[in-house]
């Protein structure tokens, strides 16, 4: 029963294909879905160097809140409800998925673009649940402004640590990994909210997902095979 929720969940978010993680097994299955559409939503901060990002986002047919925000790097469908992102879209290239930017000191902070109540920093104090990155870090050490924008709280989810530091980030460095074999790869990943009642931590409420997915589509050259 959960694995065909899990499948509806996708469908309905109207993604390409996808791995989906449960938040604390690590488990991951491979999932088919309907071609990805434009979305509908508040767009703000818009940003040149990423608005072209525009033509690869999804619809999201559950009709959730959303403000869309252009960054250096990335796109991301913010959800004032959940006060996490819908979804977090961008491109990785051989050239970006390496670089000698270092992580910033005090590096998370707010995202002042997005209306309050909005996830803070004392939400996520001891709370036993990482900040976890949606777009990483590691995909951004090619610009300091990049890197520096990735530790918005938009940007971020709870997460369990061991899926932060294990699974999670393994994922993260073979996408790095395929963008320098291939040449260019467009990622796009978020939450899934799987159950009728959610966690929430902090004084804002932030609801702690059940999973997460990624997609990591490759149009260079010939089909690339499955995860591996």
């Amino acid at each position: 029963m959960r694995i065909r929720k899990l499948f509806r969940v996708i469908r309905n978010i109207g993604i390409i294909c996808a791995f989906v993680i449960p938040a604390a097994t690590g488990a991951k299955w491979f999932i088919s879905s309907p071609k990805a559409r434009q979305p509908q939503a508040v767009i703000t901060d818009d940003n040149p160097s990423t608005r072209y990002l525009h033509a690869f986002a999804p619809i999201d047919r559950l009709q959730r809140p959303s403000q869309v925000l252009y960054r250096n790097s990335y796109m991301v469908s913010y959800n004032r409800a959940t006060k996490c992102p819908n979804w977090v879209l961008w491109e990785l290239t051989r050239d970006h998925a390496d670089g000698d930017i270092q992580r910033p000191d005090y590096a998370f902070h707010e995202d002042l673009a997005v209306p309050a109540p909005r996830a803070e920093l004392t939400d996520y104090r001891s709370t036993g649940y990482d900040r976890g990155h949606i777009c990483p870090a590691g995909d951004n050490k090619w610009d300091a402004e990049a890197m520096y924008e990735t530790f918005l709280l938009t940007n971020i989810c709870p997460q369990d640590k061991d899926l932060n530091s294990g699974l999670w980030n393994r994922i993260e460095m073979r996408c790095r990994y395929w963008a320098k074999k291939y040449g260019r790869l467009y990622i796009i990943s978020g939450p899934l909210y799987l159950n009728d009642d959610h966690e929430t931590i902090g004084h804002n409420r932030i609801i702690v997902p059940e999973a997460f997915f990624k997609v990591v589509v490759c149009l260079e050259d010939t089909p690339k095979g499955s995860y591996s």
